[in-house]
């Protein structure tokens, strides 16, 4: 029954996954004070995301810099 159990428990998280996939733009939402930290640190810093992201709770540094290039990149 164990393994019934986790199979269970494995399926679930594939589910969250797809979700947490689907909602990444909506995860993109930074609130006014997180766009300010991550302004204020990047002048500090530079692109030291995970620096960046050590700072702002619940935020990984892959979506810092995924919100930093979307909102102010020169490059395209």
């Amino acid at each position: 029954m164990a393994d019934l159990d986790h199979s269970h428990s494995t399926s679930d998280d594939n589910s969250v996954d797809s979700r947490e996939e689907s909602s990444q733009d909506s995860k993109l939402e930074f609130s006014e004070d997180e766009e300010t930290l991550i302004t204020r640190m990047f002048n500090l810093v530079g692109e030291r995301w995970s620096l960046i992201a050590g700072r702002i709770p619940g935020r990984s540094a892959e979506e810092i810099e995924k919100y930093w290039t979307s909102r102010y990149s020169t490059s395209e």
